[in-house]
């Protein structure tokens, strides 16, 4: 039954990684996410459910649009992929708890955000929303009232202190060092791994991002670079590890 509802989960989540694709470039460009139906972008011809599977339909068009031919991006099938392996990782870390919902909720923000920040650097605000009320949600319906305070408390020293970040980076560079929707997906930070553990990816997100920046820069010295991809990726890996900093601190003042 495992290996059933492993198989289950990675399709889900390759059916909804094609949607978050979508949801992510229209958000911000305030585009409906229900219409116009999906199409090629270079006919307009109106895809139907034979051209929509993911990962399969590509594979079985060679990549090319059904109707005109044009070559299809790779990015898509990869992103769907990532997605369902996403998916099948959390199941099989979590199993079917609440967690796996937090963590499903959770991924499923950040990839949408990694589409979006990374097109057109916004973070739209419904995204963001969306995944707190469904935290809340959980968190409140799931595991009580105290919990939800908790995880809300959390959100807002994590808020804070990514303010105070900003505020010191703006002072020190003379500009804004960092958006909006960067400051505000602290919280859901925050809510879902702990205000140390959530401070902690900023600076992993660091790191990560260091090569990415000094080759666009290298390639282009006025590259602006959204920061918001690499900071949920770094969320994403600290949640999926477990790692836990309140755990770590502990253990150090021992």
């Amino acid at each position: 039954m495992v290996v059933y509802y492993a198989c289950v989960m990675f399709i889900f989540g390759a059916c909804f990684g094609s949607f978050y694709n979508v949801v992510g470039y229209r958000l911000p460009r305030d585009m409906s996410i229900i219409k116009p139906a999906s199409h090629c972008t270079s006919c307009n011809h109106k895809l139907n459910i034979g051209d929509l599977f993911p990962i399969f339909s590509y594979l079985f068009l060679k990549g090319k649009c059904r109707y005109c031919k044009a070559k299809v991006g790779f990015f898509y099938p990869i992103f769907e992929t990532v997605t369902g392996f996403l998916f099948l990782f959390c199941y099989l870390k979590y199993g079917f708890t609440k967690e796996l919902w937090i963590a499903l909720i959770f991924i499923s923000a950040s990839l949408i955000i990694i589409i979006s920040d990374y097109q057109t650097m916004i973070i739209p605000d419904e995204v963001l929303l969306t995944t707190l009320i469904l935290l809340a949600g959980i968190y409140g319906f799931g595991f009580g009232l105290e919990k939800l305070g908790s995880v809300l408390l959390h959100g807002l020293i994590s808020f804070g202190l990514m303010f105070l970040l900003k505020l010191f980076g703006d002072f020190l560079f003379k500009r804004e060092s960092m958006g909006g929707g960067d400051i505000k997906l602290m919280f859901i930070f925050g809510m879902v791994l702990g205000w140390p553990t959530a401070i902690l990816a900023i600076f992993f997100s660091s790191f990560i991002a260091l090569p990415a920046s000094l080759f666009l820069v290298s390639k282009e010295n006025n590259h602006e670079i959204p920061f918001g991809p690499f900071l949920v990726i770094a969320a994403m890996i600290l949640l999926l590890s477990g790692f836990d900093m309140n755990q770590l601190i502990s253990i150090m003042t021992y």
